[in-house]
């Protein structure tokens, strides 16, 4: 019986890299069934996304054939090279405060098997979304935070993150701003949404300030989480139009819509190994 592995690349580009991970892939009794690259012009670097059946159920199996074949072939440096079943579901922790919009889309998707992941907690600086983990039967951690607290309150997620296993931090709504050294540790692990097409307006009420400036359009930003603030690798991005009829309400509703939107595709794609991290760019397989 076959198993599906999907694997990733990233390697300084240069010809035969194709033809080596296929050599790789053969050499396990592999038939790739989906295939998707790009050479980036200005980092240099190749991305691979291959999914293929072998009938091997081990990936460190795939991986050590298709890294022997890069070596052979003169591939010494790859910057990344991962394997794994296609059937083993990434955990997520969901950090959240007050605002429930995007938790509820994202329960509601991972209820429904529509998000291939594992949640096995969720983590608030508040109590207002502690019965909805319990209906869902997730975990309800609750951390509140403060100035003089943050440190502590972030060793206490970090511990968490650790102890579960987890794979991603999504930033769900979640008001508080990572300190540089949760960045650092959880670096190219955390996916945050913000509520504006970035570049866009800064600081409190963004929505309100779009209305205030007549805009026509109001969108939502999935992002990396770097610690600069609001300017980390875009992963998906999306808009929706609005009119001098809309009310900074209906901007708000707009606006909340496409959250939820952005963020779920954002950690589909993120769970499905098609969002691959080069610098401060990203490159997404459809």
């Amino acid at each position: 019986m076959s198993t599906s592995h999907i694997l990733t690349l990233i390697t300084p580009d240069a010809p035969g890299i194709v033809h080596a991970v296929s050599a790789g892939l053969l050499d396990v009794g592999g038939n790739i069934t989906e295939n998707a690259q790009f050479g980036d012009p200005a980092s240099r670097l190749f991305c691979l996304r291959t999914v293929v059946e072998t009938d091997t159920d081990d990936p460190s199996h795939v991986e050590t054939a298709v890294r022997a074949r890069l070596d052979a072939a003169g591939h010494h440096t790859p910057v990344r090279l991962h394997v794994r079943r296609v059937d083993h579901r990434p955990r997520v922790l969901i950090m959240v405060s007050k605002f429930d919009h995007c938790l509820v889309d994202l329960l509601y998707r991972w209820r429904n098997n529509m998000l291939p992941i594992e949640i096995p907690a969720i983590v608030s600086n508040h109590v207002d979304c502690a019965e909805l983990a319990e209906r869902y039967g997730i975990a309800f951690h609750h951390l509140p935070i403060t100035a003089d607290t943050k440190a502590e309150q972030e060793a206490a997620v970090l511990a968490l993150v650790e102890a579960l296993n987890i794979d991603l931090v999504v930033l769900a709504r979640y008001m508080q701003v990572l300190s540089g050294t949760m960045c650092s540790t959880l670096e190219g692990r955390v996916i945050n949404i913000h509520h504006s097409f970035l570049p866009g307006f800064k600081g409190a009420k963004p929505y309100h300030q779009a209305h205030a400036r007549g805009v026509k359009i109001v969108g939502a930003t999935a992002h990396f989480v770097t610690a600069n603030l609001d300017e980390g690798p875009i992963i998906e991005q999306d808009v929706t139009r609005v009119t001098h009829a809309h009310t900074a309400e209906h901007i708000v509703a707009l606006g909340q819509d496409t959250e939820r939107l952005v963020l779920a595709r954002a950690v589909r794609m993120w769970a499905e190994d098609r969002v691959l991290l080069i610098g401060d760019r990203t490159v997404v397989f459809d």
